[in-house]
């Protein structure tokens, strides 16, 4: 059994570091080191007062220490992790930008007076869910020891629990929104035409090589230009990557 620090030495590089800076963001905040307030998306001190940084910070922040903030991390280090291991393996580059398209998706879509949220950071753990659904969808999931469910659904059942938890509703529906665009525009889009809109810009490419950033990037496949195979002939069908464990 690996210890806790082989564990953590083992995760891709991507959803490592961005596990590690929620932990960070919170760790910080409940010592009192900093006020929520300005790492905030509040787009009026974006524009007015020219405080940018607000546009990143705000995806930083899963929430106080507490049962919610620890799914949020579970989600990242298991979903984030299958993702970046298996459908994005040595595409370091192509995840980064999965991540990087789905937050401008965010940071767009809040703009939307009724999509109004102060943190995307749950948002964007969401959409890595919906994704990691997408790729995986026939996965068997327990929630709670309670109900089995295929991992197409678990999105959904997720939302659901949140609900009745009474956590909010718009930062997991804002998740599921950016995820859907994602995966519209990569693979669902490109099977059903034979056209990519969205790929991988060059400066990601770039950027993952001179910080060597990942293992070196194998031969592009459908989400950074060439067309994707249908593994199954259906859409929403997923890819056949097996699960570890």
């Amino acid at each position: 059994m690996s210890s806790p620090a082989e564990f953590y030495n083992s995760l891709p590089p991507i959803s490592k570091a961005y596990g590690t800076a929620c932990l960070l963001f919170t760790t910080a905040f409940q010592l009192g080191l900093y006020n929520v307030f300005y790492i905030a998306l509040l787009y009026e001190y974006v524009f007015k007062h020219f405080q940018v940084w607000r546009l990143i910070t705000n995806f930083f922040f899963l929430g106080k220490f507490s049962i919610n903030f620890g799914i949020r991390l579970l989600m990242i280090a298991r979903y984030g992790v299958q993702l970046e291991k298996g459908p994005f393996e040595r595409r370091t580059a192509d995840f980064l930008w999965m991540m990087l398209f789905g937050a401008l998706s965010l940071l767009v879509l809040s703009a939307i007076p009724i999509f109004q949220a102060p943190f995307l950071g749950v948002s964007l753990v969401f959409m890595l869910l919906y994704v990691w659904s997408r790729e995986f969808p026939n996965a068997q999931i327990s929630i709670y020891g309670l109900v089995t469910l295929k991992a197409f659904y678990l999105p959904w059942a997720m939302l659901a629990l949140d609900v009745i938890f009474g956590s909010p509703l718009i930062p997991d529906l804002l998740g599921i929104i950016a995820g859907h665009l994602y995966y519209f525009l990569t693979v669902l889009h490109p099977l059903a035409t034979g056209k990519v809109i969205l790929k991988t810009p060059l400066w990601v490419h770039k950027l993952v090589a001179r910080w060597r950033i990942g293992a070196p990037t194998i031969q592009p496949s459908s989400r950074s230009g060439a067309q994707p195979e249908r593994s199954t002939g259906a859409a929403f069908s997923g890819r056949s990557y097996r699960l570890n464990g």
